[in-house]
């Protein structure tokens, strides 16, 4: 089997290069325009081709040369507060992509596709934990983009026989995870813990999430390239962490007290969010593994880590 990774050396999509690198039988091609994921995300013995996913032509000499089976499309503008400001450049980066990769897999036969989409799809709706079926109703134009996408996505299916399957994460954190992406609440605090600084929370800090680890977003995302049909799958945790549960979680990985601040919360913030994760678990046979205070720690060292890279 011959896998296109977009966005392979972005955050999600270089844990999932990790996964796939140890398969025997995967041949895997990662495709990044290198504007947030790194060349050194890339391991060994992977090919990249740098490149972006609204560039259709280099995309055709790419379908046409390298016969893909499947394709992860992970290449995508993530931050919904970008999203808001720039709605025109998240539009064209997320719908002009994913149209130019249905072209390429229709045109040159391939038999799976599977697409990250995100929670943001539905919007602010307290009948949680969240189920695939419940009304989409996004409240950023990052969150019309994804749910636009699925519709697209649907229609290849539909129209084509594209076997489909789309992913929507929780928050996800992780090793290697920018400030701004789903999630990016581990990375900001993160960064303000390593400089030293206290932490602002808005709101009482009992909002919820459901934040799932990057590590276990990948290995859901290896176990989709054989699902045949349409699918539409929650990838979370299914438990709800509050953000002083966060806070608690980050003492322990930073070995130390930090000073808090609660400040009036944001208008439009979501107060709860958690997704249901039965399909995830089975129609692909998998649940998330890791446990917040390990990944939280995890994270920690490793942003201490590229930091001491940075400076060295």
């Amino acid at each position: 089997m011959k896998i296109l990774v977009t966005g392979g050396a972005g955050f999600i999509g270089s844990h999932l290069l990790d996964l796939l690198n140890e398969e025997n039988n995967v041949e895997v091609v990662a495709f990044d325009n290198l504007s947030s994921g790194r060349e050194s995300h890339v391991p060994m013995g992977i090919k990249l081709i740098v490149g972006d996913v609204r560039d259709r032509e280099l995309l055709d000499k790419v379908f046409a040369e390298e016969g893909f089976t499947a394709v992860i499309h992970l290449a995508a503008q993530t931050m919904v507060p970008y999203s808001i400001e720039y709605p025109d450049e998240d539009c064209d980066i997320n719908l002009l992509g994913i149209l130019n990769i249905l072209e390429c897999c229709r045109k040159y036969g391939v038999k799976n596709i599977t697409f990250s989409s995100s929670a943001a799809v539905y919007g602010d709706n307290t009948n949680i934990p969240l189920k695939e079926d419940e009304k989409l109703l996004p409240t950023s134009f990052y969150g019309v983009t994804k749910m636009t996408s699925e519709h697209y996505l649907r229609l290849y299916h539909d129209l084509y026989g594209l076997n489909t399957t789309v992913l929507r994460f929780a928050n996800v954190y992780g090793e290697r995870q920018g400030a701004g992406g789903e999630g990016g609440v581990v990375s900001i605090f993160c960064k303000l813990l390593a400089a030293g600084k206290g932490i602002t929370v808005f709101g009482n800090g009992e909002q919820t999430r459901d934040f799932v680890y990057a590590g276990d977003i990948a290995a859901a995302l290896a176990r989709t390239v054989n699902l045949t049909g349409y699918n539409t799958i929650n990838v979370s945790t299914r438990k709800e962490t509050s953000v002083n549960q966060l806070l608690l979680a980050f003492e322990k990985a930073v070995g130390r007290k930090f000073e808090v601040t609660y400040a009036p919360a944001r208008e439009g913030d979501i107060f709860r969010s958690v997704l249901d994760n039965t399909n995830c678990i089975e129609k692909l046979d998998y649940c998330p593994q890791m446990e917040l205070i390990e990944g939280v720690e995890r994270t920690y060292q490793d942003y201490l880590k590229a930091c001491e890279e940075v400076k060295g």
